[in-house]
């Protein structure tokens, strides 16, 4: 039987660190498109600071995800041919991704030249929520958390 403690088996396996490091930008988006959504329906100044941030800290850590879920796909399936499920969850992870950093971008610039937020990066922001979601979603299926039984 395998140690759940085994600080060599968890981090030597060929997949574990792309399932871990997933929840990062994940939870990170999530909570910075709230505090956006919440800061535009109060208009506190300290809810958008801490929009951006959990934006570029959720933008930085995609970074990493997508390199250790490329390092998966060469070990698991030893870089075969993707299809299926799992060419869609890369197609859409690499989505997800790059609306992420648009949705950053577009607060980054907002910031720099001290203008208003325009209000389209809310639209920008929910859309991103749910392609990650379904992502996520599809990865869960990938990984055995959301098969039946």
């Amino acid at each position: 039987m395998v140690n759940p403690f085994d600080l060599k088996t968890a981090l030597l396996a060929k997949h574990a660190q792309h399932v871990v490091l997933i929840h990062f930008p994940i939870a990170l988006f999530i909570t910075a498109v709230a505090f956006d959504l919440i800061a535009q329906w109060t208009k506190r100044r300290g809810l958008a600071d801490a929009a951006y941030y959990n934006l570029l800290v959720a933008a930085i850590s995609t970074v990493p995800v997508l390199a250790t879920g490329l390092l998966a796909w060469q070990f698991q399936l030893e870089g075969q041919k993707l299809k299926g499920i799992l060419r869609l969850h890369l197609v859409l992870a690499c989505v997800s991704t790059v609306m992420i950093w648009l949705a950053w971008w577009v607060h980054f610039r907002a910031r720099r030249r001290t203008v208003y937020l325009p209000s389209y990066r809310l639209v920008l922001e929910l859309l991103a929520v749910a392609v990650v979601a379904v992502t996520g979603h599809l990865g869960g299926f990938l990984s055995g958390v959301n098969l039946p039984g």
